[in-house]
């Protein structure tokens, strides 16, 4: 016996696409970084530097690790950017830390520093 039109096996097909639609929702909103930051914040814009000086940015437990190049920054680019990412938690900046490079040939010129907020 053959199922009618749209019969049984087109039911589960369209119930996957409706749950696979639903899927692609902006969920991402929900997420929260240490500090209360949204994880979808663009941390490198918030981080007040130069898009060609930011490598990496990234929330720790005691505020921020910043990777930049200290050449391609503006002079007090560590403080500007301490004051922007701390300023997301609205927190201030206690103190920045030079980080020293375990592989200084790894990224030539980039420099680490932790960045505690208070």
């Amino acid at each position: 016996m053959r199922p009618a039109c749209g019969g049984s096996s087109a039911a589960p097909l369209s119930l996957a696409a409706l749950l696979a639609l639903a899927a692609c929702g902006d969920r991402m909103t929900e997420d929260m970084l240490p500090g209360g930051i949204p994880a979808r914040t663009d941390l490198h814009v918030a981080s007040a530097l130069p898009p060609d000086a930011v490598r990496t940015v990234a929330r720790r437990d005691f505020g921020w690790r910043l990777i930049y190049h200290p050449a391609r920054a503006p002079a007090n680019a560590d403080q500007d950017a301490a004051r922007a990412l701390c300023g997301l938690e609205r927190r201030r900046p206690g103190r920045i830390e030079q980080v020293p490079r375990i592989e200084p040939y790894a990224d030539p010129g980039a420099a680490i520093i932790d960045i505690y907020c208070v």
